[in-house]
């Protein structure tokens, strides 16, 4: 079966998923999805909301659900950097696209992200920043067709570095 043409970024909260899928869709001529405002329409309310009466489980279950049903064509999809723990979601985005892993360092994303709360960042009970980082990452790796490292890069440096790797391939 051929693969979608779809450019679906994943990655951890404050990557810059949104901000870099925006003008990397710009750049494409592609349409842009942000998951996250996908699952809010769907639930009709916001993200925070839902995991706080819902819990991460429940969000996760809602979030995966959301994700396997996206259809799309020539699209940039910012999914939640929680996506990756619906397995069922990742196949389909396997399927219908190119995934690209934003990778960012924990020095650079502690100073980027704000209220991990408010963002709607999912959290165990306990669980760190750190602890989320390092639970993550190699989920983020085991799903990534293409891996861009962010250190040191701007948006338009990170997109530029995006639309050359997809041009190799």
């Amino acid at each position: 079966m051929k693969k979608g043409n779809n450019i679906i970024l994943i990655g951890m909260p404050g990557a810059g998923k949104s901000t870099i899928g925006v003008i990397l869709a710009k750049v494409k001529g592609y349409n842009f999805v942000d998951t996250d405002l996908v699952i809010q329409e769907k639930e009709g309310r916001l993200l925070h909301d839902i995991i706080a009466s819902e819990g991460t489980d429940g969000f996760i279950k809602i979030e995966e659900e959301v994700n396997a049903s996206i259809v799309c064509d020539k699209t940039v999809i910012a999914p939640g950097g929680s996506v990756i723990y619906g397995p069922k979601a990742m196949e389909h985005f396997k399927e219908i696209g190119t995934i690209v892993y934003l990778k960012i360092s924990l020095k650079v994303l502690k100073k980027r992200l704000g209220d991990l709360e408010r963002r709607g960042v999912v959290l165990k009970d306990g669980q760190t920043l750190t602890d989320l980082y390092n639970e993550r990452v190699p989920l983020f790796e085991k799903y990534a067709d293409i891996t861009v490292d962010e250190e040191d890069c701007n948006v338009e440096e990170t997109v530029k570095c995006i639309l050359n790797v997809l041009k190799q391939r």
